[in-house]
């Protein structure tokens, strides 16, 4: 089967007067996308956080709260709440945030 010839004399006569017709066509014009207003965002204020031990239940409820430098007092609260009750209690450091007056 033979297949049609393509006379590219024929194609860049059509291609130009399709450029002729777009260039007498009167332009429209394009409306200016407004700028979107660029925001800065805040720098995020400082959190500051203090050091406690914490005694805590099986549950991980917290029982009882020491300041850092009393270790030795929330180590002896647990032993003492452990001996008295049914669940053993531990010590763990918890840090919570400080709130500026």
């Amino acid at each position: 089967m033979a297949r049609k010839v393509v006379s590219r004399q024929n194609l860049r006569a059509e291609a130009e007067a399709a450029e002729a017709m777009e260039a007498a066509a009167p332009k429209k014009k394009v409306a200016k996308t407004a700028k979107k207003k660029t925001t800065r965002s805040k720098a995020a204020a400082e959190v500051r956080l203090k050091a406690f031990w914490g005694v805590f239940n099986q549950s991980l409820k917290r029982v009882a709260l020491y300041d850092y430098s009393q270790k030795k007092e929330a180590e002896k609260k647990a032993e003492e709440l452990t001996a008295k009750g049914k669940s053993p209690h531990f010590v763990q450091p918890v840090k919570e945030i400080i709130k500026d007056a």
